[in-house]
């Protein structure tokens, strides 16, 4: 017999390269624009759903609400994949990677949470709903309303943790706009309740949720991507 029969036989596993960090910001890059267009082009053409009066939750009720689920669950794992991709591009013990970076994993896991747990018919949507208020809120559509609780505050706060960031850097534009962010998106989306108009709230939404997707752009253009976990 040889004398290596009894060896033990090394085998060579090939491991999955690690996703570029490039990749993954470009994720979050995609994920602000592609959640406004997609709400935004539903809202023009769903039989029945009138901007003013309807949040934009409630495009993902009806026979088409398919659609807005969707949007939801996708554009919230590109928010997580962008997460990884920051606190790789982020140097380690930097200002904003660990905040920053769990803050932003809330808003997206909030997407993924408002596709899971839709909100409830009213106000005559989806058509041939009673055109008031639901008598009674239902367990999922209680749930529901903690996601845009939980992204609203959650993306503020990392708007402000990224500022100090940028002051620490001496970039201004940036640090102010990351100031300027979150202050418009809750100035203009609380108006929409005194003027009565679920526009304004997209509005103020679409300002900070372009913030997120622009901090990606930023670290994609501006850094040079790491590859640490």
């Amino acid at each position: 017999m040889s004398s290596d029969a009894s060896a033990p036989v090394s085998r060579h596993v090939d491991r999955p390269a690690a996703v570029p960090a490039r990749a993954l910001l470009a994720c979050g890059v995609a994920a602000g624009p592609l959640f406004v267009l997609l709400i935004v082009g539903q809202a023009m053409t769903r039989d029945g759903f009138d901007a003013r009066r309807h949040p934009l939750s409630m495009l993902s009720l009806g026979e088409h609400g398919w659609i807005q689920t969707a949007n939801f669950l996708i554009c919230g794992l590109l928010i997580l994949a962008s997460v990884v991709g920051l606190r790789r591009a982020l140097e380690p013990q930097s200002p904003g990677r660990a905040w920053g970076t769990w803050l932003l994993a809330v808003y997206g896991a909030s997407l993924i949470w408002a596709g899971v747990f839709p909100t409830d018919p009213a106000f005559a949507y989806p058509p041939g709903t009673p055109d008031a208020a639901p008598a009674q809120v239902s367990w999922h559509g209680l749930l529901h309303n903690f996601a845009p609780v939980g992204m609203g505050l959650a993306l503020s706060a990392a708007c402000l943790v990224f500022a100090r960031r940028f002051a620490r850097d001496g970039r201004r534009g940036w640090a102010g706009y990351s100031v300027l962010a979150p202050a418009a998106y809750l100035i203009v989306g609380f108006a929409a309740f005194p003027a009565q108009d679920y526009r304004l709230m997209l509005a103020g939404g679409a300002i900070i949720w372009t913030w997120a997707a622009a901090l990606c752009l930023n670290l994609m253009t501006e850094r040079p991507a790491h590859t640490q976990p």
